[in-house]
């Protein structure tokens, strides 16, 4: 049941079509993953392009543990590689784009910062957005910090994960509710990689954009920091995080940082030639939601 039964709605504000064009340079092979060249300006035009004209798009903001998990599972790697958008999320990504490829990207686009841009521009337009993922008080929280943070907002629904799988018929009925929402958006918070496996399986079941978010729901409902500025320009956001939830946390990041690092010195080299599966067939998971 939606958690949010009624439209957000207060005074709408004009709508700005012309943008600054951004950067969108396409895929490129970072550990057998391929993720997008594109910055912030690139990545909100195109969901906002999808979202106006009510078309499918996949986007997800990977960071070292998300591309790390491709890295890790052929399958999801193959399901990483259909996204339409696999945005760099951390200097780290960013890094390894310009080091392979001179992607010359000055930024890296973070999730929640992502999420804040791309909702200004659906208020700007009006264009209503639909939640999915989390607890009920999240989501709950969440919904009234958006109506603070952005007045024309209008959220057409919204539905706490329930931390389970799910099977086909229930999926297709979950796609079914947030098409007949009105929704031109829909925001997936489920964590890596649930969300990015959630937002796969329903992308041919919808007929707007899906953005798998990660813990924007946490950042924008005020229950998360994010890492001070430094720390993030000197790719450092991880220590933040690790800090702050150092047991569930630590593996993450300790583990999966330096594996990295070093398969990143290894591409670079050419002394390992990472497989990039194709975005095929990819054998159908139990879908979490």
């Amino acid at each position: 049941m939606s958690v949010l039964s009624r439209h957000v709605t207060l005074t709408r504000q004009p709508a700005h079509p012309s943008t600054p064009a951004g950067t969108d340079g396409g895929k490129h092979n970072v550990l057998g993953v391929l993720v997008d060249r594109i910055d912030y300006d690139g990545a909100v035009d195109r969901v906002l392009a999808a979202a106006r004209q009510r078309r499918p798009l996949s986007l997800t903001a990977l960071a070292v543990h998300g591309v790390m998990t491709g890295v890790r599972d052929p399958q999801h790697r193959a399901r990483l590689n259909a996204f339409d958008i696999v945005a760099p999320d951390g200097q780290p990504v960013r890094w390894a784009l310009n080091l392979l490829h001179s992607a010359e990207l000055s930024e890296w686009v973070s999730g929640p910062e992502l999420t804040g841009r791309v909702l200004r521009r659906m208020a700007e337009e009006d264009l209503p957005v639909y939640l999915y993922g989390s607890t009920p008080q999240v989501v709950a929280e969440l919904g009234t910090a958006l109506a603070r943070a952005y007045p024309a907002l209008r959220l057409a629904g919204a539905e706490p994960s329930g931390f389970r799988e799910t099977s086909p018929d229930e999926l297709a009925a979950i796609a079914a509710r947030i098409n007949a929402s009105g929704a031109r958006l829909l925001l997936v918070g489920l964590g890596c990689p649930r969300q990015e496996i959630f937002v796969h399986a329903m992308r041919p079941l919808l007929d707007l954009p899906a953005m798998a978010v990660g813990a924007a729901f946490d950042y924008h409902a005020g229950r998360l920091a994010p890492a001070p500025r430094w720390m993030q320009r000197n790719g450092l956001a991880w220590l933040w995080r690790l800090a702050s939830e150092p047991r569930r946390l630590w593996r993450r990041y300790l583990v999966f940082n330096t594996e990295y690092l070093g398969r990143l010195g290894a591409q670079k080299l050419r002394c390992w030639r990472p497989q990039v599966t194709e975005p095929t067939s990819v054998p159908a998971p139990r879908v979490p939601v």
